[in-house]
C-alpha cells in the first residue's frame, strides 16, 4: 500500500529512511531546521535533508521554532495541503506540538537510534558506545508528548563490535532505519503490528555532547579511554596533549592484559607495538592506532612516533 509520508529530519542520519520513503512511498512534504552558517567562513548552509530533499522536487519548510500558534500555523497549513497519512520524524530537531502529532490519520511515528527505553535523548549512539554496551539498534516509536516516551511499533538490535566508531555506528543505524520504517509501515497499514508501551524498567538518558567530555584522562582505564575514542569519532574527538599542543585519538584499542608488567605513569609512551603506540593508563595499556595534530592530516601510529623520534630522545607523555 502506497502511502502519503510527510517527512521532518535533519543531519545526515535522517537521509537513508527519506531515500527509502521517497522510493517506497509517495514523499509529499518535508520539514527540516533552518539554514545556518557553517564552517570558517561562516557560510549560510542548508541541512543535508534540504540538499536532498530539494533534489526530488518536493514542497520544503523550514520552521525557526513551533512554540506559539502564530509559529505553529504555517506548518499546519502545510499539512493541510500536503494531506500525509503518516508523519515520519528522524532527528528533527524541534519538539513537535500535539496537534502536529494528531494530525496524520496514522500519526507520527519517529526512528531513534536506541533500543528504547535504553538511551532516550539526544546521542544514544555515543552514549552506548561510553558504556560498554554490546548492543544497540533501531526503535520505531509512535510519537508522544514525552521525550522518546511513545509506544514501540517495531524494534531491530544490531551488535556493536569492540572496533566500532561512532561515525561507522551511524552510518549502519541510518542504513537500518530505512529498512525498517518501511517494514512498520506495511505492518501499521496492514495491521498486523501493533504499538507497545515501553517498559518501565530500564530507563537512560542520552545526554547531549559537549567538547568538555573529549579531553582524555590518562588516569582512566584503558577500557574506558577505548570507549572515549570511539564514542568521539568523528565529533568532538577525543583529545590529548603533547609538549602542550593538542593530539587527537581517532583510532584504539585495549592491549592485552600483562599481569607482570609493573606499573607506569598514565601518559607514558611505553612504544610501538605493531600498528600501535601503546601508552600506560591507570588500569590497563591503551593502543593507538590513528591520530592528529591540530592543522594536520591523520596518521598511523607508526608515522607519528617517528616524526616525534625525530625531535628528540626525551620519554614521550601525553598530558
Amino acid at each position: 500500500m502506497k502511502l502519503r509520508v510527510a517527512f521532518a529530519g535533519t543531519p545526515a542520519f535522517a537521509l537513508p529512511p527519506m531515500a527509502a520513503l521517497q522510493d517506497a512511498h509517495e514523499l509529499v512534504g518535508v520539514l527540516t531546521q533552518p539554514d545556518r552558517p557553517s564552517g570558517r567562513g561562516r557560510i549560510l548552509t542548508p541541512t543535508p535533508i534540504k540538499v536532498a530533499a530539494t533534489g526530488y522536487g518536493v514542497p520544503i519548510l523550514q520552521p525557526q521554532r513551533l512554540r506559539t500558534d502564530e509559529e505553529l500555523g504555517p506548518t499546519l497549513a502545510a499539512l493541510q495541503e500536503w494531506r500525509p497519512d503518516v508523519l515520519v520524524v528522524v532527528a528533527y530537531g524541534l519538539i513537535l506540538p500535539q496537534a502536529m502529532l494528531d494530525f496524520p490519520r496514522m500519526g507520527a511515528l519517529n526512528i531513534h537510534a536506541s533500543l528504547l527505553p535504553r538511551w532516550r535523548g539526544a546521542a544514544p549512539i555515543q552514549r552506548a558506545i561510553l558504556a560498554g554496551d554490546l548492543v544497540t539498534g533501531i526503535s520505531i516509536m509512535q510519537m508522544d508528548a514525552g521525550l522518546d516516551t511513545g509506544d514501540v511499533v517495531l524494534e531491530s538490535p544490531i551488535p556493536i563490535a569492540p572496533p566500532t566508531v561512532a561515525g561507522e555506528l551511524h552510518d549502519q543505524l541510518a542504513a537500518l532505519g530505512a529498512e525498517q520504517i518501511l517494514i512498520a509501515l506495511e505492518g501499521l497499514a496492514s495491521g498486523t503490528l501493533k504499538p507497545r508501551p515501553q517498559p518501565a524498567t530500564g530507563v537512560t538518558y542520552a545526554a547531549k555532547l559537549s567538547k568538555g567530555e573529549s579531553v582524555v584522562d590518562w588516569n582512566e582505564s584503558a577500557m574506558q579511554l577505548d570507549r572515549q575514542v570511539r564514542a568521539f569519532n568523528p565529533w568532538p574527538v577525543a583529545t590529548t596533549s603533547l609538549h602542550g599542543k593538542p593530539v587527537q585519538l581517532l583510532r584504539s584499542r585495549v592491549a592485552p592484559t600483562r599481569p607482570s608488567a609493573p606499573p607506569a605513569r598514565p601518559g607514558l609512551v611505553l612504544g610501538l607495538s605493531g600498528d600501535s603506540i601503546e601508552v600506560a593508563c591507570g588500569q590497563g595499556i591503551l593502543q593507538v592506532l590513528q591520530l592528529q595534530r591540530a592543522g594536520r592530516s591523520a596518521v598511523t601510529a607508526h608515522e607519528f612516533l617517528n616524526a616525534e623520534r625525530g625531535a628528540g630522545s626525551a620519554p614521550l607523555v601525553f598530558q
